[in-house]
């Protein structure tokens, strides 16, 4: 049996239509139509919720807050209409591990969902994760602070490691700028958010054909999007 999803909308269609993909992933999904409803059904047999945030009653804010102050840190990857800067920094401050805006691509769900919970299994088996992330024909080895390319080594500087390595350890996490400045650079004054888009096209410039694998979210900042 795959791991346990519980996925709560008021809205039955989109339910049944991630349902049936996410079983089909392998999966093991159950249904909850309200967030009053998902606080019953849930154990700790899930893995993920997968949380709309507009609903009748409780909202999925409300939900993962009430959560988090009972020291639940199971992980929760938003659904929403919203798609402001504002809404997901709610998102994130009530304890979201990801934010999905609607309308969204099963694939882009699915991708998403398999990063958080493949997140969550490196830091319940530390002993089982690897020094060496790969993604297609990019390996990077964190140890060594290297990149290779189709089997050819790829020179980095310092920076551009480094901001490799913050979004490929969080894959499909949405960093801001800010969030890079305030990482890589955090003991160096004055870094605008220009010098984040400098060093992140030389970066991608030497990832060539695989450089897509680093995006830009327009209003939000940059992600290492494997679903693409």
């Amino acid at each position: 049996m795959g791991n346990k999803i519980l996925i709560v909308d008021d809205e039955k269609d989109i339910c049944e239509i991630l349902e049936f993909n996410l079983s089909n992933e392998g999966f093991d999904v159950e249904l909850a139509y309200s967030a009053e409803e998902a606080l019953k059904k849930l154990n700790p047999d899930f893995s993920l919720i997968l949380l709309d945030v507009m609903m009748g009653g409780m909202s999925g804010y409300k939900m993962a807050e009430k959560l988090r102050k009972e020291g639940n840190n199971i992980p929760i990857v938003f659904l929403t209409a919203k798609d402001t800067e504002n809404d997901m920094l709610t998102g994130f401050s009530v304890g979201g591990d990801d934010y999905i805006s609607k309308p969204f691509s099963i694939k882009e769900v699915i991708a998403r969902i398999k990063a958080v919970v493949k997140r969550l299994e490196v830091k319940k088996n530390p002993k089982e994760s690897t020094t060496e992330l790969t993604f297609a024909g990019i390996v990077i080895n964190m140890d060594k602070k290297e990149l290779t390319v189709d089997g050819e080594k790829v020179a980095l500087t310092k920076t551009e490691f480094e901001i490799l390595a913050l979004l490929a350890t969080n894959v499909d996490k949405v960093f801001s700028r800010e969030d890079i400045i305030q990482t890589v650079w955090r003991e160096t004054p004055y870094i605008t958010e220009r010098t984040v888009d400098v060093h992140i096209a030389r970066l991608r410039k030497k990832m060539g054909e695989y450089s897509s694998l680093i995006t830009n979210r327009s209003g939000y900042g940059y992600r290492f999007n494997i679903g693409e």
